[in-house]
């Protein structure tokens, strides 16, 4: 029995549900419910609707426009009974399905396109789940994506994207029946079944064993010149809240195009002689001389990660058809040697995950052997590993059972004016580990407690600063602080001279200033608190004496382009490096009154910035759109390459800087994810993702630090786009995991977008 929920009004509930109370007993062996267009039917009584089905509840097809948050709440919180769910809903961005979804073995979540990422325990209630289909939504991230599948023990077909064949003229469908476009039927974008869900026929939904290679005899009839009223409002509904724009090529052939069937284009497996799997019968048997190619349509963003495929086939190893595409033997091989290739499982190498209770064990042991040996031996390490081996074991346990970080925004307490900081620029402390300082948009500089959440020194902007955009702590005299504006202003201050509370009252504070230096972007302190440098938007770059409080010289054209950022090196007082817009990176030598540089590098793209590894032993240069590169400083020769695919936007900042010491680096860019690389390999670690309340709000990353005391944790500068919204530093530790996190915290902040000018 089918229910069509559209035509139903309240009045028609009650003998509805007195017929379904006594489905137990009827010959009715299942009853689907399909809610296709906008319905008057009160979300409550739908709801009592589909409970009183019970067990007999086969097919739910929802839209969300219908019901409101309370219906999709009580689905998500309570689960429902049925075998086959689809899900059109704009509604959630973080998907929970905390319920009973026992019997469940197909869920299509298309066209959700507010959905971007999993709670973490989103799919513990579903053992049963076969088939998952999440195309044209906005999720993005490898890592906490394969984390949620992960806990899916049945799933072995997925798709974020549809693919189909099509040749140089034209493109084609090609259905296991081996039928060409013009024989054989289709159906719409919103009604192509998974393996094993027939459409118009259902009988065989309940069978997991339900043949691939059945042809589409179960498939909707579809006329190309009618378009589904009910996905074209919800592909409409899915362009206001994801900011995706469709042109008017979507309106009419996107949607009116028809899609195979998943694993009906090709045999799931082919094997020749040799043992191994080919998809030439696929290809050339069917399509006689015709190169063919496939395309994907309605993509998620997650498809268009580097390595995508080769990283999903490789993390859930029970799937065996991912986006139509059946995965074959060696599909697997490759997808090994490519994971292996690009991406780190563990942090430090670590193969395997393991307890951190077991490590500590393991700890315990080995100390209790060593104390018995002699004072004179050198101290032993497990499998001649130096002294930071358990260190990295602990580390790589933590963070292998936290794929889901914690990210806190700072909340400052203690402020007394009736305004909000607007967080411009930022520093950790060299030497104190609870310490941060911020610079914000109206000139303000704060330094925090950023354990504490506390303010401890407060300069106002005494009408002289704009933008604070440089910042610099000195390291042998750890109160003091040089602070840049993009006006030119340039102050030292002692913060033991400063009041620690927010008031309306101006003073000089005893600061130091200095002559001003135009348009500036940058300041840097060198390794003995003597010197400090300062870049902005010109050719030049400032040199000035801490000590008399003067500027010494401008070196002139040093560059063809404005100087972003300038860096000293950490152990060498007169060594500094200077990144450009003109694409080269210039490394330069006080000693040899720099006008020639000591070597230059250059990158395709301008450069956004430069930093000194923590030993100096490797300058890291960040350039737009991804290109980040790993230099030798003692000559320039390149060490890495970082793999981080383009966007090919010329508005794609990046920044990187180091984690860990020099270990890992940190790179973020516009619009996507913090990418966590291994300084060593290149190998991708893991993905941070960042995203406001509402998807209209969209959040870029002004600036991101590692913490030089902890690892695998770091901070990040995020503002909305959105005119009046406040930036926010925000605090990710990649060692705990966000389920112990403040429910606030994750609901403020989730996934991130980059952006400007500056470090």
């Amino acid at each position: 029995m089918e229910i069509l929920i559209d035509d139903l009004k309240d009045v028609d509930i009650a003998p509805l549900l007195d017929l379904c109370m006594n489905l137990d007993t009827s010959e009715i062996e299942a009853v689907d419910v399909r809610n296709e267009s906008s319905s008057v039917l009160n979300g409550e009584y739908a709801l009592s609707l589909m409970r009183a089905i019970n067990q007999k509840l086969r097919v739910v097809h929802l839209q969300d426009s219908s019901f409101g948050k309370d219906f999709l709440r009580d689905i998500s919180q309570r689960g429902l009974a049925c075998q086959v769910l689809t899900l059109r809903c704009s509604r959630f961005r973080k998907l929970n399905l905390m319920g009973e979804f026992m019997h469940i073995h197909t869920l299509n979540l298309d066209f959700s396109s507010s959905l971007t990422s999993f709670q973490e325990d989103c799919f513990n209630c579903m053992p049963n789940l076969m088939r998952l289909s999440m195309c044209d939504t906005q999720i993005t991230n490898l890592w906490t994506t394969v984390a949620a599948l992960s806990k899916l023990p049945s799933l072995i077909e997925l798709r974020f994207q549809y693919l189909q064949y099509c040749n140089d003229a034209v493109t084609s469908f090609i259905p296991s029946s081996g039928k060409s476009d013009d024989t054989a039927d289709f159906s719409p974008l919103d009604s192509v079944p998974f393996i094993g869900e027939p459409h118009t026929d259902t009988t065989e939904l309940t069978d997991p064993n339900f043949n691939a290679e059945d042809p589409l005899r179960n498939f909707y009839s579809f006329d190309e010149e009618v378009i589904n009223p009910d996905v074209q409002s919800m592909v409409e509904d899915s362009s206001d809240d994801s900011e995706v724009g469709f042109t008017s090529r979507h309106h009419k052939y996107w949607f009116a195009d028809v899609f195979p069937g998943w694993s009906s284009e090709v045999p799931l497996q082919n094997e020749n002689e040799d043992g191994e799997e080919s998809l030439q019968g696929a290809f050339t048997d069917r399509i006689a001389d015709v190169s063919m190619k496939y395309m994907s349509c309605h993509a998620s963003p997650i498809c268009y990660e580097k390595h995508y495929r080769e990283f999903m086939i490789a993390s859930l190893p029970n799937l065996k058809n991912l986006d139509n595409m059946p995965i074959r033997k060696i599909d697997k091989e490759r997808a090994t040697r490519i994971f292996s290739q690009y991406f780190e499982y563990l942090p430090y190498k670590w193969k395997h995950k393991e307890s951190v209770v077991s490590i500590l064990q393991k700890r315990e042991i080995k100390s209790g052997h060593n104390k018995v040996q002699s004072s004179k031996h050198r101290p032993s390490y497990p499998s001649g590993k130096s002294q930071y081996f358990y260190t990295r074991s602990l580390s790589a346990a933590k963070l292998g059972s936290s794929t889901w970080p914690i990210l806190h925004p700072l909340s400052l307490v203690g402020c007394e004016l009736d305004k909000g900081f607007h967080p411009r620029q930022f520093e950790y402390h060299p030497s104190d580990s609870s310490l941060m300082v911020f610079g914000t948009l109206d000139g303000e500089v704060v330094v925090i407690n950023h354990e504490t959440e506390h303010i401890v020194s407060y300069i106002p902007s005494l009408g002289a600063m704009n933008s604070v955009l440089g910042l610099c702590w000195l390291k042998k005299y750890p109160s003091k602080l040089i602070a840049g504006s993009d006006n030119g202003s340039l102050k030292l201050y002692d913060i033991h001279h400063i009041p620690r509370k927010v008031t309306g009252i101006h003073g000089n504070f005893g600061c130091v200033t200095f002559d001003e230096f135009d348009q500036l972007t940058s300041v840097h302190v060198n390794s003995t608190d003597e010197l400090f440098l300062a870049s902005g938007y010109s050719k030049n770059v400032a040199l000035y004496d801490i000590n008399s409080g003067k500027r010494l010289q401008v070196f002139t054209d040093m560059h063809r382009g404005h100087i972003n950022v300038v860096k000293f090196a950490n152990h060498s007082q007169s060594i500094f490096a200077t990144s450009s817009f003109d694409h080269d990176v210039k490394m330069w030598d006080l000693r040899q009154k720099p006008i020639h540089p000591c070597f230059t590098v250059s990158s395709s793209r301008g450069n956004v910035m430069v930093c000194f590894s923590p030993d100096d032993q490797y300058i890291l240069a960040s350039a737009v759109d991804n290109e980040v590169r790993q230099y030798q400083a003692v000559d320039g020769r390149l060490h890495l390459v970082f793999d981080i695919a383009p966007t090919e936007s010329s508005q794609n900042y990046t920044r990187s800087y180091y984690m860990n010491g020099r270990d890992y680096i940190i790179s973020g860019s516009c619009d996507e994810h913090i990418r966590i690389c291994c300084a060593q390999t290149g190998r991708r670690l893991r993905d941070i993702s960042l995203e406001g309340r509402n998807l209209g709000n969209s959040i870029f990353i002004q600036s991101l630090r590692g913490d030089p005391f902890r690892d695998f944790n770091m901070s990040v500068l995020a503002a909305y786009m959105q005119p009046g919204s406040k930036s926010k530093i925000v605090k990710i530790n990649l060692l705990a995991s966000s389920s112990h996190a403040n429910k606030d915290d994750s609901d403020d902040l989730r996934p991130c977008r980059f952006h400007s000018m500056g470090g």
